[in-house]
C-alpha cells in the first residue's frame, strides 16, 4: 500500500479503533488511513484484542501504530490514554473520537440505565478525551479535534432513537464550543456526520430488523439513499483525513454530513 504525506510528521489517537465482526469499521478504516499518510497512530479501544488487529495491520503496511485499551467513559482511562501519547510521541495533533453506541426508543421506553449509558458513551466520552488532550494542544499551538457525529444529531429518522439523537446532538454542541474557545490557540474542532454506511456494525445492529435477511437489509438501505447505494467506511475515513489534515486549517466548527445527500431529503 502507498504511503501518503497529508499527516506526516502528526500523532492521531483514534478512540473505537476496532472492529467487532468481519470486516473494517469506521473508526478503523480511519486509524488505518491516518497511519497510511503518515501519522503515528494510538488505536484505543475497550476490547485490547480489538485494539492490536487494527495495530497489526497498520504495522503491516508499514505504518507506526500502538494499541491501547481503554474505557473512553472513565476519566482515568482516557486521562492514561492521553498520558501514553505524550509519553510515546511527545504530542498529539490529531483527536479522533469514533466511540459510540445506538439502541431505539422514546423517553417511556428508555430506562434510566440506558439513558446513562448512552450518554455516558456518546458525549461524556467526548468530554473526557478533549479534557486530557487540549492541554497539550494547547502548548503546541495547533490540534484538530474530529469528531463522528450522525445525521441523527440533527434530524429524525423513521425509528425512534431519542437518546441516540440527543448525545449526537451534544457532541456537535460541544464540538462547536470547543472550535470557538480554542481558535485563537491554533485548534479546530469539527463533526463527520454519518449517515447509510454499509459496516460490520451497522450488519449487527440491524439484520434482526429484516428477519435475518442480510441482502434484503442492504438492498433496502441502498434504495433509502438519494444516490442509491450506501456509503461505505473509507468515505467516512477520507472525510475524517480532511479535517485532521492541515487542508481544512481554516474549517472550523463545522458539520460535514456523509450521507449522499440523505439530510436534504423531506422524508427518509
Amino acid at each position: 500500500m502507498a504511503m501518503g504525506k497529508r499527516l506526516e510528521g502528526k500523532v492521531a489517537i483514534v478512540t473505537g479503533a476496532g472492529t467487532r465482526g468481519d470486516g473494517i469499521g469506521n473508526g478503523k478504516a480511519c486509524a488505518i488511513l491516518y497511519a497510511r499518510e503518515g501519522a503515528k497512530v494510538i488505536a484505543a479501544d475497550l476490547d485490547p484484542a480489538l485494539a492490536e488487529a487494527t495495530a497489526a495491520m497498520i504495522r503491516e503496511e508499514g505504518g507506526e501504530c500502538i494499541p491501547f485499551r481503554a474505557d473512553v467513559s472513565r476519566a482515568e482511562d482516557c486521562r492514561a490514554m492521553v498520558d501514553e501519547c505524550i509519553s510515546r510521541f511527545g504530542r498529539i495533533d490529531v483527536l479522533h473520537n469514533n466511540v459510540g453506541i445506538t439502541n431505539s426508543g422514546g423517553p417511556v421506553d428508555y430506562a434510566e440505565e440506558q439513558w446513562d449509558r448512552m450518554m455516558n458513551v456518546n458525549a461524556k466520552s467526548m468530554f473526557l478525551t478533549a479534557k486530557f488532550a487540549l492541554p497539550h494542544m494547547e502548548r503546541q499551538r495547533s490540534g484538530s479535534i474530529v469528531n463522528i457525529g450522525s445525521i441523527n444529531g440533527e434530524r429524525a429518522i423513521p425509528f425512534p432513537k431519542f437518546a441516540y439523537a440527543a448525545s449526537k446532538a451534544a457532541m456537535i454542541a460541544m464540538s462547536r464550543e470547543i472550535a470557538i474557545q480554542y481558535a485563537p490557540l491554533g485548534i479546530r474542532s469539527n463533526v463527520v456526520l454519518v449517515g447509510l454506511i454499509k459496516s460490520p456494525i451497522v450488519e449487527q445492529n440491524n439484520t434482526k430488523l429484516y428477519g435475518g435477511d442480510l441482502d434484503e437489509m442492504w438492498k433496502k438501505r441502498d434504495a433509502m439513499s438519494p444516490t442509491g447505494r450506501q456509503g461505505e467506511v473509507w468515505d467516512i475515513a477520507n472525510a475524517s483525513l480532511f479535517f485532521a489534515s492541515d487542508e481544512s486549517r481554516y474549517v472550523n466548527g463545522t458539520v460535514l454530513p456523509v450521507d449522499g445527500g440523505l439530510i436534504n431529503m423531506v422524508k427518509l
